[in-house]
């Protein structure tokens, strides 16, 4: 499995570098044709799923002549998050102008500012506030804003109606799951039905940044903030308590099936269908998503719900979601903008979330009332967001996950205890100069 990822990770730097290679240093008669009529090429850098190519064909279109964005896709099915982020990290590190406009997990803005154009300048208030605002907030970095949103995720739970509908107790279920199911609810009702490898909850647990989504997800009980004036905030029992419901949930209750610690996203909707499994945490497009039509039924049942929660708490979604960022290396800035500026229009907005699922982030689409009634769950997203947090929003973040996800990983594999895990994070975060408190 290592071994698979660094090759995915090597291959795809090899095709990049190809790619890029071929179009500049040995351009085709096509290529030069371009160059002669002035048309600008964008690269653009993101997991180009189908909605991003009608997105770019709708743009290419409208600027025929002028400017053709030309997609380098760094798949999902390939690439972890964290995989992606290495990969974009090592070519700005060096000054490629190579790559235009790039595609960021909400969370890097702080890391990759250092390698964008600050967007300040050239959005007015009055523009920033037709803007989504939990999505907004994730686009600025010391006071500059450095990135305009793409799309925005938040957690949920997908779960087997069809399954829920067999038991005698079906109405009162689902109206618990519904509202958010507690942990001990979830591990009663486990023992109401059997499914294969104890599949009743499946998560992402393999050691990348949806570990971390989960953990802060249970982490935040809606009263503390993870992050305030260069400070991480990281209770130490509220740290053990998380981390034991996660590995109960897999070798005492047996409500997660130990396969998940080799499971990310597209993998887990895999897992709960080829499985028949009852639930899976996941993200708005995850049903769109990694599917194939022999499930096409199963996925007629799912339904969604907020994430399961501590019993005496509110439940908590955590926000995803991917921003745009301007190189300050490309050498095509205004054609950049132009470019960033359309995914944020209603037309692009639009396809996003008819072809991909993805969560719109312009205000006027949710304020659109023909648009929001032929598209109910944008109701239940935005009921999400009241209770919706962001991860820790800092500089040193990726650090300090990548730090996270492989001790947590490992506690879930039973490779090390969950006190062993705990203190070894924390000796771990200090030791890369991240100032934590543990108690507040």
């Amino acid at each position: 499995m290592k071994f698979e990822k660094t090759f995915y990770v090597i291959l795809s730097g090899i095709l990049i570098t190809s790619f890029l290679l071929i179009t500049y240093v040995f351009p085709t008669g096509s290529g030069l044709r371009a160059a002669e009529s002035q048309v600008k090429k964008l690269y653009f850098v993101d997991n180009i799923s189908n909605a991003h190519k009608k997105v770019i064909e709708v743009f290419n279109k409208k600027y025929e002549g002028r400017i053709q964005v030309v997609a380098i896709n760094l798949s999902f099915d390939k690439f972890s998050t964290n995989e992606r982020k290495e990969l974009l990290a090592r070519y700005l590190r060096n000054k490629s102008d190579r790559i235009d406009v790039l595609s960021v997990d909400q969370i890097w803005v702080p890391r990759f500012a250092k390698w964008a154009v600050p967007l300040t300048p050239y959005y007015t208030t009055k523009e920033r506030q037709k803007l989504l605002s939990p999505a907004l907030e994730t686009c600025f970095y010391e006071g500059r804003l450095m990135a305009l949103p793409l799309y925005i995720d938040i957690s949920h739970l997908y779960y087997r109606d069809d399954l829920l509908r067999k038991l005698p107790n079906y109405r009162e279920l689902q109206t618990k799951i519904k509202a958010s199911i507690t942990w001990e609810d979830l591990i009663n009702l486990s023992k109401q039905f059997p499914v294969p490898q104890n599949a009743y909850y499946i998560f992402q647990a393999d050691n990348y940044e949806g570990l971390i989504c989960t953990f802060f997800e249970m982490f935040n009980n809606g009263k503390n903030s993870f992050y305030r004036n260069d400070t991480l905030f990281l209770s130490e029992s509220r740290f053990k308590k998380v981390l034991n419901q996660l590995v109960k949930n897999i070798y005492q209750e047996k409500v997660s099936p130990g396969k998940v610690v080799d499971l990310k996203e597209n993998e887990s909707l895999d897992f709960l269908l080829s499985k028949e499994g009852f639930s899976v945490r996941g993200w708005s497009s995850l049903k769109i998503r990694g599917t194939t039509p022999e499930y096409s039924e199963v996925l007629k049942n799912l339904e969604r719900a907020p994430t399961p929660h501590f019993t005496g708490e509110k439940p908590i979604s955590i926000y995803g979601g991917w921003n745009l960022m301007i190189s300050k290396y490309s050498t095509n800035f205004s054609e950049a903008v132009k470019f960033i500026n359309f995914f944020t229009s209603e037309e692009a907005q639009k396809i996003m979330y008819k072809e991909g699922g993805y969560i719109p982030v312009i205000n006027s689409l949710y304020e659109d009332k023909e648009f929001y009634e032929k598209n109910p769950d944008l109701g239940f997203y935005k009921d999400l967001m009241k209770h919706g947090a962001h991860r820790p929003f800092f500089k040193k973040y990726t650090i300090f996950s990548d730090i996270l996800a492989r001790i947590i990983h490992s506690a879930l594999k039973q490779e090390i205890s969950v006190d062993e895990a705990v203190s070894t994070a924390y000796e771990n975060i200090h030791k890369a100069g991240i100032i934590v408190q543990t108690a507040y």
